[in-house]
């Protein structure tokens, strides 16, 4: 059974140390927090239990990069929208955008695929990652987030992350607007 704990873990052995990093820098901020721990998430499908207890919007988040593998973004998108490259390179201005491999994810945001989390820009320190934060992410109170792994999911509110928790990862994000339904071409 899943339960949603109030901050960091008490025991905190056989955690990796990009997890508990997360931990260190939301508490060093006076962040409160929630944490569920779970099975391994990789899917959207895996997270529909923990969304229940966790009661927040949850994210897909998309780690993409231009055809030279010079800029990257991480995208923060509400998980029931469908993602089409097309609208963000326009909106980005960026000819074309498309997932970034897991060795730049692991180089530049020292986390794995399933993983992948806003969190993971504190890892960030030459910021080339650019934050990409779809609108609709930001109409939920709370916002569900792994702490660099996909065993665990935090729930942190939502103006905390835009009004703290984002100034301290020292990356502006970039706020989109992108369609809820995809019209037929």
């Amino acid at each position: 059974m899943l339960t949603l704990e109030k901050g960091r873990p008490t025991d905190e052995s056989g955690r990796e140390e990009r997890e508990i990093r997360t931990y260190d820098f939301l508490d060093a901020l006076n962040v409160e927090y929630e944490r569920v721990d779970h099975e391994c998430a990789m899917t959207m499908e895996d997270c529909a239990e923990i969304d229940k207890v966790l009661n927040a919007m949850t994210c897909k988040n998309l780690f993409l990069c231009n055809r030279q593998e010079t800029q990257f973004y991480l995208l923060m998108i509400p998980a029931d929208k469908v993602f089409k490259t097309k609208f963000l390179s326009a909106q980005l201005g960026v000819a074309r955008l498309s997932f970034a491999n897991e060795n730049h994810m692991l180089e530049l945001l020292d986390i794995t695929p399933g993983s992948v989390s806003v969190m993971g820009l504190m890892n960030d320190k030459e910021y080339k990652v650019s934050l990409v934060i779809d609108r609709d992410v930001l109409s939920s109170e709370y916002i569900g987030l792994h702490p660099c792994k996909n065993t665990t999911s935090l729930r942190i509110k939502t103006d905390i992350l835009m009004e703290k928790v984002i100034p301290a990862l020292k990356h502006s994000p970039t706020i989109v607007d992108l369609p809820t339904v995809i019209e037929e071409e």
